[in-house]
């Protein structure tokens, strides 16, 4: 008997907390009116911005959203990039809290909900699951590539894309699309969906990094670190060329330590660091080749969709 209250105990505080969860994204979560059947969902980043997907933007005009208390307030697109489905919206009004992005990357298996709006306006609808996957690159359509993507099996209703997609303690993991697969839930990483939406903030679109390398993660021993804190690097498999990489010196076998001072130790790091204002500015880039520490400088190229 007390091992079944004891049960019961921890399914009620599992169920509160995710409860909980729902109820503390869900005034960040609003209802975005931009094409003629069904709203799409959105999610409040920053004051009065919102993260919502590009693809349920049938018109860019005479937009609006509904907040979860009932508002309604007219929209401004600030700009869409089709290769992440993400679209950023201004509304002048809207006072409500932001949301809060997830610290750390999502681990597969872990609880995951996802949140949208309810058709009728009035609060949050959610769906359980868990992390069922996470990876990347990956092509999602003839002119896109999606850098990183979580896949969850929390099911995707009908309005919730654009919505977060939030871990057991309400933060943001990712923001739902729907616009990639009709076969799995994906999302968009929250460090990515927040990365873009400050390049949309900023020039409207997002300028992304090209090297021209291909680079795999390798570790670093201690003794060919030449005094760096980090554990590993990118190992330089290929070069193509007539690339940024190839006239800026870099060889197969190189591996490459940092980029404009900062460390990059996988390629999630190196995408980072080579999108958005470094396009087409020259960086230094630091390499380990062979028993020594070679400083190069290379302009970076803008990849362009193909």
């Amino acid at each position: 008997m007390a091992g079944m209250e004891e049960n019961q105990g921890l399914l009620v505080g599992l169920s509160d907390a995710l409860a909980g969860a729902v109820e503390g994204v869900g005034s960040s979560v609003v209802r975005v009116g931009g094409r003629r059947r069904r709203p799409a969902s959105g999610v409040i980043y920053a004051p009065g911005m919102l993260l919502t997907t590009s693809h349920t933007l049938e018109r860019e005009e005479d937009l609006s959203v509904d907040t979860h208390d009932g508002d309604t307030f007219p929209a401004e697109l600030v700009g869409r990039d089709h290769s992440t489905d993400l679209a950023v919206l201004s509304v002048e009004g809207l006072t409500t809290e932001a949301a809060s992005p997830a610290e750390g990357e999502p681990k597969v298996g872990q609880i995951s909900l996802a949140v949208g709006s309810s058709r009728r306006g009035d609060g949050p609808r959610a769906s359980l699951g868990i992390v069922s996957a996470t990876g990347g690159p990956m092509r999602v359509g003839r002119w896109a590539r999606m850098e990183r993507f979580i896949q969850t099996d929390a099911t995707p209703y009908p309005g919730l894309s654009g919505g977060p997609l939030v871990d057991a303690r309400g933060k943001v993991l990712g923001v739902l699309t729907s616009g990639w697969s009709r076969n799995a839930t994906l999302a968009v990483p929250a460090n990515i969906a927040w990365r873009v939406a400050k390049s949309l903030e900023s020039g409207g679109s997002v300028k992304r990094g090209y090297l021209g390398i291909l680079s795999q993660p390798v570790h670093l021993p201690e003794a060919q670190r030449f005094g760096l804190s980090q554990n590993s690097g990118l190992l330089v498999a290929g070069v193509e060329e007539d690339s940024p990489a190839g006239r800026g010196g870099l060889l197969i076998g190189d591996i490459l330590a940092a980029l404009d001072g900062r460390t990059v130790e996988d390629t999630d790091d190196l995408l980072t660091l080579i999108t958005g204002e470094k396009v087409g500015k020259e960086v230094q880039v630091q390499v380990i080749r062979g028993d020594e520490m070679k400083d190069l400088k290379v302009t970076i190229g803008e990849r362009h969709s193909s």
